[in-house]
Formats: C-alpha cells, sequence, structure tokens
C-alpha cells in the first residue's frame, strides 16, 4: 500500500473573525494555484492536524484546513467553562465554511473528511452544492439520533461492563434514560472536578468502543491532552444532545441535492462506531455516489481505507473538471 506525501507545512495561515466573538484558525499548504480543496474534521471537536496534509499532492492541491469554533487554535476556547457554547451549531460551522471560502477568494472546493467531519460535509454541500466540486468521505456518519443512540446506548451489547461504567458516571440517568444530555448537563457544572471525571469517564467509553481496533494500545481519546479532551468531550456532548440540530434523517432525505457532484464514500465493515448501513443508505440515496468497503477496517481506518483516500483524491486532482473562478 501506498505511503502519504512527505509533510509540509502551511505557507499561509490566519485567525478569521466568524462573529459572536469567535475567530476560527486556518491555514493553507500546497500550492497557490492548485485545486482547492478543504479538510473537515471530526469530533466534533478534535480539531485540524498535520496528518491530513499529507493526503494531497502538494503539486496539485491547495489544501485548507481550519479548527472548528471551540477547539484547537480558534478562540474562545470550549475547554473554559465560560465560552457560550450557544454560539456553536450545525448552523453556525457551515456559514463559517462559506466565510472562509470567500475570505480565501475560492470558487469551488473538493471537501474531505470523516465520522462528524462527514456531517459537516453533508449539511454544507447540501446548502451550497455549487461550491463543492467533490466529495471524499471516510468513516460515514450523518449524525442522526437513531446514529447517537447505537454509539451511547446501542454498543453497549458488545461492551457491557464499559458501558455500565459510562452510565454510573452520570448519576441518576436511568437505563434507558438520556445519558448524552447527563454528560452534556455535567460538561457545564460550575465544579471544574466535575467537568474533569465527565470528560474522563465520556473519553474511557469512546476509547472501549474503538479498543477492538487499536488493540488496546493506545487511547485515541484519553490521551488527547487535558485541554483538547474537555473541549472535545464538553463539544461532542452539545451537539450531540441536540441531535446536532438537524431533522433526523434530513442528510438522506436531502442527498438528491448532491446529484452531479462526485463522490467517493470509504467505509470500514468492523466500524462498530458508525455501522456500515449508514454509508449503504448515503450510497442509495447520492445519485452517483461510489461506495468502498474495506473489509478489516473499522472507525479509525487503517492502511488499506486511506490508500483509498490517497487514490481518489490524486483521481479528483487529475481530473479535466478543475474548478472555474466566476
Amino acid at each position: 500500500m501506498r505511503e502519504p506525501y512527505p509533510p509540509i507545512e502551511p505557507y499561509d495561515k490566519g485567525m478569521l473573525d466568524v462573529g459572536d466573538g469567535n475567530l476560527v484558525y486556518w491555514e493553507v499548504c500546497g500550492n497557490p494555484e492548485g485545486r482547492p480543496a478543504l479538510v473537515v474534521h471530526g469530533g466534533p471537536g478534535s480539531g485540524c492536524g498535520p496528518g491530513a496534509r499529507r493526503y494531497f499532492d502538494p503539486d496539485r492541491y491547495r489544501v485548507v484546513l481550519f479548527d472548528q469554533r471551540g477547539c484547537g487554535r480558534s478562540t474562545p476556547h470550549a475547554a473554559d467553562p465560560t465560552t457560550d457554547m450557544r454560539h456553536n451549531t450545525t448552523g453556525h460551522l457551515i456559514a463559517d465554511m462559506e466565510r472562509l471560502r470567500r475570505h480565501l477568494g475560492i470558487d469551488r472546493w473538493l471537501l474531505y473528511g470523516g465520522s462528524w467531519g462527514s456531517t459537516l460535509i453533508l449539511a454544507y454541500a447540501q446548502r451550497h452544492p455549487e461550491r463543492v466540486s467533490e466529495i471524499v468521505i471516510s468513516a460515514v456518519t450523518t449524525t442522526r439520533r437513531s446514529e447517537i443512540d447505537w454509539l451511547y446506548r446501542g454498543a453497549r451489547r458488545f461492551l457491557p461492563e464499559a458501558w455500565e461504567r459510562f452510565l454510573a458516571g452520570a448519576p441518576g440517568t436511568p437505563r434507558d434514560g438520556d445519558v448524552v444530555g447527563a454528560y452534556a448537563r455535567l460538561m457545564e457544572h460550575p465544579d471544574a472536578a466535575v467537568r474533569e471525571k465527565a470528560t474522563a469517564d465520556w473519553c474511557a467509553w469512546e476509547d472501549a468502543v474503538l479498543s477492538g481496533e487499536t488493540r488496546g494500545a493506545t487511547r485515541p481519546y484519553g490521551d488527547r491532552p487535558p485541554r483538547a479532551r474537555i473541549a472535545l468531550v464538553r463539544i461532542c456532548s452539545h451537539y450531540f444532545s441536540h441531535g446536532a440540530w438537524l431533522e433526523e434523517g434530513a442528510l438522506l432525505r436531502d442527498a438528491h441535492r448532491l446529484a452531479g457532484i462526485p463522490g467517493v464514500l470509504i467505509h470500514g465493515r468492523l466500524d462498530l462506531a458508525g455501522p456500515l448501513d449508514t454509508a449503504r443508505e448515503l450510497a442509495r440515496a447520492w445519485p452517483g455516489a461510489e461506495l468502498i468497503v474495506v473489509d478489516d477496517a473499522g472507525h479509525l481506518g487503517d492502511a488499506t481505507t486511506f490508500g483509498h483516500v490517497l487514490e481518489t483524491l490524486d483521481r479528483f486532482a487529475a481530473n479535466d473538471r478543475a474548478p472555474q473562478p466566476d
């Protein structure tokens, strides 16, 4: 399997004022005259990392990365308990992406991301299809309440002990109650110790769900720096307790709006966090979308998964159907 492109540093970066007192960090790397592409990170609240830069041919792509509101280098940071979360919703993030596109003078761009990033990509593209040239998604999710319920309740069938500990972290929540909402409230508690324990308990559950992929060698959530970990859990619980402010099933219902946008969906058959059926539903609802199932991969992906990402991005870079300025 081929290797990613060599590490590369941004040639431009900045903080974009998106309103509501928020400044969003952005960076651009690769070829200033190349095909525009936007990396949409997961979480929500993970922040962008340098590894995603390496999936793009730096001679052919102008790659934009950004930290969504409240995380990474964007300010104010969600780890700060005084940060107002009312101005951090899916609608705000879609507007931020549009403001960033205009700020950088881009007409249309390719969108790449996975997990929560795929939900935000789909929501943006359905709102602004004329601004999207192609879409590449790994670990497909649409953040339906049914998907949220699976991740934080349904998956307990495979991890009953870990889930009991997760439930116990939100005292007083019945087994059939809103455990995600309970954690969202804990993350707004005035006592820092309460917020820190809720963060640790949430991350322990997320790591348990992914433990079959890492063989227990790493903790993708729990090993993050404390400040990043608190922001991630606060933002995740905030979004998921509100169903990401999306009407249930809306991204599948409105997938027809993506007709004419080339799309490739790459999903691991062993993804416990986001089972394959969502990717299959999206592929059926999106005219012309291609679904690639990686039989031995899970939510985090593997070398085969990211080999498909690299090959797809290379294919789109070579496509003569390059975005044209207005």
